[in-house]
């Protein structure tokens, strides 16, 4: 228990990520060793594209909404949250690569694509119950 109380307190030091996006993710996750890596859990949340292929051709289509909804929702609003307030703070890695993204994409398919991105690093941090350090952009 003291465990998972201490993976939320570091869940919660990850940009988009509050308290109540935090606890929902660990009192539905549980045990976040059962995802062997940051894109089981993407996936299991239903935030990877669908995959229609065959031979050669390779199509992928809309998000797979195959998880709980409740905490998609939650990942995609607080997605949405940093896109509204990036270029407003210090830029770092995250928001840099957000900022790229948002130059050639419609805004709803950057705040999947960033919840994508927060589901990685929910696992990552929870995994090595370390707090997140954004890095400084590259120069």
């Amino acid at each position: 228990m003291a465990e998972q109380i201490s993976g939320v307190e570091h869940l919660r030091t990850i940009p988009g990520i509050g308290l109540l996006t935090a606890t929902a993710l660990a009192s539905f996750l549980g045990d976040i060793r059962r995802f062997p890596s940051g894109r089981h859990l993407a996936s299991y949340l239903g935030l990877t594209p669908r995959e229609y292929s065959s031979g050669l051709r390779r199509n992928l289509g809309r998000i797979s909404k195959r998880g709980d909804g409740y905490l998609r929702t939650l990942l995609i609003h607080g997605a949405r949250s940093i896109l509204v307030h990036s270029r407003r703070q210090q830029p770092d890695r995250l928001r840099q690569w957000m900022n790229d993204l948002s130059t050639t994409r419609v805004h709803n398919k950057v705040a999947v694509a960033v919840a994508n991105k927060l589901a990685r690093l929910v696992w990552a941090v929870w995994s090595r119950n370390r707090p997140f350090v954004g890095t400084p952009k590259a120069a």
